[in-house]
């Protein structure tokens, strides 16, 4: 086993000779004196250098938007624009249809001209926060304990370890 082990970094440290020379005169154009472990760790350099490099022309230029999975700037930029249109769009409908309910009622004689208001109407329609649900359920509180008692856990291992350090 040592033997195989000595021979292989004798192989590894081993100096040779690389020699590019003209076909037709002989001539020596240029010559590398190398070992195994010399060309080893340049084509490791050069590999990882290669990989760095492609990542980094991906990552910061557009060429990643012909990887799957990733979508354009402009079209996540769209997307945004289009969703805040819809709600407000989605508002609009709602203010107008209170108001067509309204004037419908005024026509068919169950409210007065002169308690008709756009604008109390329009109030009705917006979303009053008072009306959204904001109580922890039961599974959110049990949680919000488990998180209390564990946190409090870690301080005291932190704290029993800084004693014992300190001694």
């Amino acid at each position: 086993m040592s033997k195989k082990k000595h021979s292989f970094r004798r192989k590894l440290f081993t100096k040779n000779r690389l020699i590019i020379l003209n076909e037709d005169t002989f001539e020596e154009l240029f010559s590398f004196k190398l070992n195994l472990m010399n060309v080893f760790v340049t084509f490791t350099l050069g590999g990882i250098f290669l990989i760095l490099i492609t990542t980094f022309i991906i990552a910061f230029t557009p060429l990643r938007e012909f990887i799957p999975g990733y979508s354009s700037t402009e079209l996540k930029r769209n997307a945004t624009q289009l969703a805040i249109k819809s709600d407000s769009l989605e508002t609009a409908l709602r203010q107008n249809e209170a108001y067509i309910k309204g004037i419908q009622k005024v026509l068919k004689g169950e409210l007065e001209y002169s308690k008709f208001n756009k604008d109390s109407i329009l109030a009705e329609t917006v979303e009053d926060p008072a009306d959204f649900n904001m109580k922890a359920s039961d599974a959110e509180i049990k949680l919000r304990d488990e998180v209390a008692k564990t946190e409090k856990e870690q301080q005291a291992k932190s704290q029993k370890k800084k004693k014992s350090d300190k001694k």
